[in-house]
């Protein structure tokens, strides 16, 4: 179930909140700010290059990634140090009675046996010590950056092409504006207001949607490489012998004050 974050669900309501409030203050013709071809021109110019430019299912995910922008981060300094204790216990099972005991008795949840946990757990039974080990443990946490990065590409794609399409969309509104007058100028006020419209869809999204989407995107990524940076740091510490006390310490230097260990 996913967390919402109090934070960006008030940012959220604050921004679109304010954009309604100014338009209430200001008139009564509400439905002079919804056009339905012009939201369709704007988001389906949008998707359209956002498909040009990136594989189908980075799209897709960015698009996941655009619901799960009021969504808090998963990794937090409780997070990580429940990591920090998963490492000095498998440091005293491996002291105690080897590796192949940790084999046996370690069952990963489906979560932490598909992400960098899991991966260093593998590379731990397979017996990597010493820099082969870290350069391993280095190029999967870089790999899995690099790969989720792809995300916050797009979605910054998106919110560059929002604008320019909005603006497209306002051309388009003004030739058939003009072609339409007849010589009458009369005609000028209402059809300028309508062919405005998409430029001012066009921000909104890039603005309240897509930019705030790939910032979320690109944090959530940082803080994951920044735990997986913690977990390489362990993992090498491990396989290299060290004591669960020696772990602990190394470990602590990572940890917010209010999450440290104080023995292992």
């Amino acid at each position: 179930m996913m967390n919402i974050s109090f934070t960006a669900l008030l940012g959220f309501i604050l921004g679109l909140g304010l954009f309604a409030l100014a338009v209430v203050l200001n008139t009564d013709s509400y439905m002079m700010f919804f056009s339905l071809s012009s939201l369709l021109m704007v988001l389906g110019g949008t998707l359209a290059v956002a498909m040009i430019s990136f594989e189908g299912i980075n799209v897709l995910l960015a698009i996941r990634e655009i619901g799960a922008t009021l969504a808090s981060a998963k990794v937090n300094p409780r997070k990580l140090y429940e990591d920090v204790g998963v490492l000095i216990d498998w440091s005293k099972l491996v002291r105690k009675e080897g590796l192949r005991r940790l084999e046996n008795s370690v069952v990963l949840s489906r979560a932490d046996d598909e992400n960098f946990l899991g991966q260093s757990f593998e590379y731990l039974l397979s017996g990597y010590k010493g820099e082969k080990l870290y350069t391993l443990l280095e190029h999967t946490r870089q790999s899995m950056y690099d790969r989720r990065m792809t995300q916050a590409k797009v979605l910054m794609t998106m919110a560059s092409a929002a604008p320019a399409f909005g603006m497209i969309g306002t051309l388009v509104g003004l030739i058939i504006m003009l072609n339409n007058m007849e010589g009458d100028p009369s005609q000028i006020g209402g059809g300028l207001a309508i062919a405005l419209i998409t430029t001012l869809y066009g921000v909104l999204m890039a603005q309240l949607f897509f930019k705030p989407a790939a910032k979320k995107v690109e944090q959530k990524q940082d803080l994951e490489a920044y735990r997986n940076h913690i977990l390489t740091e362990g993992v090498y510490l491990l396989a290299e012998g060290a004591s669960p006390m020696h772990i602990q310490d190394a470990m602590n230097a990572f940890l917010d004050p209010r999450y440290q260990f104080t023995r292992a």
